[in-house]
């Protein structure tokens, strides 16, 4: 018996480890097959919510927030881009690239789950930050995700213009922060199970089964 799933994937679009757990998610349930049935809700969470719109240099960014050296975020950044390889995702960051405000693009993503679908917006959010090296604090790019997403340019652009659905996103934001959310990607299911951090497809698998099994 088919057992129906509410998953709300807690992320930031600029959030490396975010590509890596929805594409470990993703795979999970194309493994689980008929088992489950999930709606994946994408939530709101700004990994730097003071960040200027001119943005960081990634690097520098790094450095202030962790203290990791330049050769310590290039290593890392190798880590991320092989993880995401795995998960067919192509990550093109380097020393170069830039920390960005990514307010618009969750209320842009509020907006995609009311009127199409959010994971295509999703997906083309971080094939523009993560591939391409776009801002995504620009609306020029985030109407062409939408527009790659199927959504209208038109009323993309109307919704970031006119500052739509900020308060939605502000109380979005706060109420997971209360629920104890403190770090990107959290996926949590049925409002009852969390699963932190970009875990892969087995992780995920293992987890959904058991979900499934005790619903």
């Amino acid at each position: 018996m088919t057992k129906p799933l509410k998953i709300d994937f807690v992320s930031d679009v600029s959030c490396p480890w975010c590509v890596v757990g929805l594409g470990g998610l993703e795979a999970a349930l194309d493994r689980v097959g008929d088992l489950v049935d999930a709606k994946i809700h994408f939530q709101p969470f700004e990994l730097n919510p003071n960040m200027p719109p001119e943005g960081q240099n990634i690097v520098e960014h790094v450095a202030q927030k962790y203290g990791a050296t330049r050769e310590q975020s290039a290593a890392n950044r190798k880590t991320i881009h092989d993880r995401a390889a795995s998960v067919g995702f192509t990550m093109a960051t380097d020393e170069n690239s830039r920390i960005y405000n990514t307010f618009d693009a969750h209320r842009l993503l509020h907006w995609a789950g009311l009127v199409g679908d959010q994971k295509a917006l999703k997906r083309a959010l971080f094939d523009a930050y993560f591939t391409d090296n776009q801002s995504p604090a620009e609306h020029e790019v985030l109407v062409r995700a939408a527009m790659k997403a199927g959504l209208d340019p038109h009323e993309a652009l109307e919704v970031l213009t006119s500052g739509r659905y900020a308060q939605e996103v502000r109380d979005a934001e706060r109420a997971w922060q209360a629920a104890g959310i403190t770090s990107v990607p959290a996926v949590v299911i049925n409002d009852r199970y969390l699963i932190s951090g970009g875990q892969p497809a087995e992780y995920f698998e293992q987890a959904l089964r058991q979900i499934a099994a005790e619903a």
